[in-house]
């Protein structure tokens, strides 16, 4: 797979991110930890990938609280 790949779908994680602060915090946090896991199987080397994943795991901390 190539870093393009991973990009795209790191960029998805972190609009599920961000999403997931206003809408359906449950769901589209765990989408944006999927996502970023993904982006980083594509490419070790993508922020976006760690973004996603964090922005996930904040949105579902928050979720829990």
């Amino acid at each position: 797979m190539n870093s393009s790949t991973g990009l795209w779908v790191g960029l998805l994680g972190i609009v599920l991110g961000v999403l997931g602060f206003f809408y359906a915090p449950l769901w589209l946090g765990a989408g944006a930890v999927l996502l970023g896991l993904a982006a980083l199987a594509y490419s070790h080397k993508l922020i976006v990938g760690w973004i996603s994943l964090i922005l996930g795991v904040i949105v579902l901390i928050f979720t829990l609280l």
